[in-house]
């Protein structure tokens, strides 16, 4: 089978690991390349970005930073990704490198399932015309630019006025996505096998702003009803200009991202252990 590999470059382990992993899969008689990032600290054979999807299996050694550059990556064609933890609070990430060659065995004997993620698709229009696309795994983020002051964005829904907010920008995000930058902002942490947007202001100058859960099969619009310069982002990877008049549109992307799964209720686990952790103090009175 053909593999190809994702690692994060900061992190010495997850090169190590990337290294280990590669020369297994070598051994084991399978076609190993990694991404040209990855290549630049790995001695392994690099993969051109264009034909990154062209695998069986791809695998992120990371934390989800590193998996949501994979799923740029994989999504056009739906590659399946396997997600290894090195990072600090991989939500997405689905095995640890100790039994990551354990789970590659699984997925070739076709013992792993592969659960499909919805992703966000946003369209900037220029003029009345589409004038470029951007595809998410977590968030599509229409934000002031970092010179300019706090601005007003206009929000509709299905060709309906919903609200403005005057903050620091909007985020829409998956289910996927709600335990990223959505947490951060205040927003609520959803699973990922409900299909929603999640609509929740950055900073927002207004007691009334409220996050809002939206059907997943709903035609948001994006504007920017006051002056100065903004910014539309997905997963903070890919950013475009908006000038003023500018239009996004983010609908319910036709890609998917596909993952590999370890264990069944993988992220309510998670999300017991990385979020709720902190022993109750109620219990440690008595």
């Amino acid at each position: 089978m053909r593999v190809h590999i994702v690692g994060n470059v900061y992190r010495q382990d997850a090169l190590k690991a990337v290294l280990s992993t590669a020369a297994w899969l070598s051994k084991k008689g399978h076609q190993v390349a990694v991404d040209n990032e990855t290549g630049r600290h790995a001695d392994l054979p690099v993969v051109p970005t264009t034909d990154f999807a062209a695998a069986d299996l791809a695998i992120a050694f990371g934390g989800d930073g590193t998996l949501i550059r994979a799923a740029h990556l994989c999504a056009e064609v739906g590659t399946p990704i396997l997600g290894v933890y090195y990072g600090r609070f991989g939500f997405v990430t689905q095995c640890t490198g100790e039994n990551v060659l354990g789970c590659i065995t699984d997925f070739f004997d076709g013992k792993a399932e592969v659960e499909s993620r919805m992703m966000l698709r946003a369209e900037l229009i220029r003029g009345g015309q589409a004038v470029a696309e951007i595809h998410a795994l977590n968030e599509i983020v229409l934000q002031r630019d970092v010179t300019a002051r706090m601005m007003v964005f206009k929000v509709d829904v299905d060709g309906r006025e919903l609200t403005s907010y005057p903050a620091d920008g909007v985020i829409l995000s998956t289910p996927t996505g709600s335990t990223g930058y959505n947490l951060s902002a205040g927003g609520p942490i959803m699973d990922p096998a409900v299909q929603a947007f999640l609509l929740t202001p950055v900073s927002p100058h207004t007691l009334s702003a409220r996050s809002l859960i939206l059907c997943p099969n709903s035609k948001v619009n994006l504007t920017v009803g006051s002056r100065g310069e903004a910014v539309a982002s997905a997963d903070g990877q890919i950013r475009l200009h908006i000038l003023s008049g500018d239009e996004v549109c983010i609908t319910k992307s036709p890609r998917v991202t596909n993952l590999v799964t370890v264990e069944k209720d993988d992220f309510l686990i998670k999300i017991g252990q990385r979020l709720f952790s902190t022993p109750n103090m109620l219990e440690d009175s008595f």
